[in-house]
């Protein structure tokens, strides 16, 4: 990240009747003063920038002392902060109308320019599978029981690890960071037979077959806690495991309850007819993107419920935050942990790894509190619970390489880029 430090005086033309008496820094100004920085320290003065966020969350006064934080996202953006004394007075996104020529990232590296990769890739991919077969699949699973059906999931998983290349290639990028070696074909159909299982498991859960699983856990007693307090929380998760293994632990104990905030099209035709079958266990659904979401999610929570999310994937500029997992400088959306802050709630990590036959292990880990005043101020403590879930989430990662579901290119093709690995094709 890079920083500089302005002082803008009483004398600035611009606080001419700005405001007589009491005079502020208009927010165009610390834009201005922000696009300086980056043009003087980035070799970018041919690019056009727009705003593609901001939020200005304090008022400044002439003669303070500013410092200008601002850093290269994989997508071509800049992420900017304002800070006077140490706390945030202004952040946001820079986003080039026309891309640069040399975008860089830390180390120097060129870096694409074109859109978050990961949010085209996964929020634009077809469904594959057809739903007629799907249906089959369903009625077979239910009717012949879970262990023929995995049976028959080693034909489907196959089929799926010989005609994805695409997903083959991404897969083998992320074992190898998590592995911390090169994968073997095994460890690559692991990953995708773990992928399907967990999905097979999801139909036996909204039927409330919860007696096909073995379930371990760890920081159940948090849990308790929380619910004991009926103030609510934050549970995030991410595309790591099985998040509806959260209902069999919910079973054994009455008034944990959990509403769902996703946005609409993350509704796979999986979910939607698995939910069908069992409408009454069908979890509620906060849809985002909604003027009234954050209205219904703080209900959620005044009413001693978890609101869950996944906060591992961007979305189109949505505000984000670049954190180093597995090695490499990777965006993870800030969203989910502002929300959290803003509605002063704790926030809760949680994974349900499966690992093999039918065992799961549940796992629920504190990350912050934000109902605690936070001594560095607010935009401080969210950048550090932002890094705390993505060190609990590499470790996971770590520990149980397999449940890792994000089929895309997580790092923006910072593989592709910068490693020249031996056999690296699909």
């Amino acid at each position: 990240m890079s920083a500089v430090t302005v002082t803008i005086g009483a004398e600035h033309p611009a606080l001419a009747g700005h405001f007589p008496g009491a005079p502020i820094l208009p927010g165009v100004l610390l834009l201005d003063e922000m696009l300086r920085a980056v043009e003087q320290q980035r070799s970018c003065a041919g690019t056009r920038w727009r705003i593609g966020a901001a939020k200005f969350v304090k008022p400044v006064r002439p003669g303070e002392t500013l410092t200008l934080e601002h850093e290269p996202l994989p997508n071509g953006s800049i992420a900017f902060r304002i800070a006077s004394a140490g706390q945030a007075v202004a952040h946001g996104v820079l986003v080039p109308a026309i891309a640069p020529t040399g975008p860089h990232d830390a180390r120097g590296a060129a870096v694409p320019a074109g859109p978050r990769a990961s949010a085209a890739q996964w929020a634009g991919a077809p469904e594959r599978g057809s739903a007629t077969l799907l249906r089959i699949m369903v009625f077979l699973s239910l009717r012949l029981g879970r262990p023929v059906a995995r049976c028959l999931l080693h034909l489907i998983a196959a089929y799926f690890f010989a005609f994805a290349p695409g997903a083959r290639r991404s897969a083998r990028e992320y074992l190898r960071r998590a592995l911390g070696r090169e994968p073997s074909a095994l460890d690559r159909y692991r990953q995708v037979f773990a992928f399907a299982s967990t999905i097979l498991d999801r139909l036996y859960l909204v039927r409330e077959r919860y007696g096909l699983f073995e379930i371990s856990t760890e920081g159940e007693e948090l849990m308790h806690a929380t619910v004991a307090r009926g103030s609510g929380a934050f549970l995030l998760g991410a595309h790591l495991g099985s998040f509806e293994i959260m209902s069999a632990v919910g079973r054994r104990r009455p008034g944990l309850r959990v509403a769902m905030a996703m946005y609409g099209h993350n509704a796979s035709r999986v979910t939607r007819l698995f939910s069908a079958a069992n409408p009454a266990r069908a979890p509620e659904i906060i849809a985002l993107g909604q003027l009234q979401a954050m209205l219904r999610i703080r209900d959620c929570l005044d009413e001693g419920k978890f609101v869950g999310m996944l906060a591992d994937r961007t979305m189109a500029d949505a505000p984000a935050q670049i954190v180093n997992f597995l090695g490499r400088a990777a965006l993870f959306p800030s969203g989910p942990m502002r929300a959290a802050a803003a509605l002063r709630r704790p926030v809760i990590f949680m994974t349900g790894l499966y690992r093999g036959g039918n065992h799961y292990h549940v796992a629920f880990r504190q990350i912050a509190d934000f109902s605690q005043p936070a001594p560095a101020g607010r935009e401080a403590a969210v950048r550090d619970a932002i890094a705390h879930y993505v060190a609990l989430l590499e470790a996971y990662c770590r520990s149980d390489p397999y449940n890792w579901f994000n089929f895309y290119d997580f790092w923006h093709g910072a593989d592709a880029r910068n490693e020249a690995a031996p056999g690296a094709g699909g």
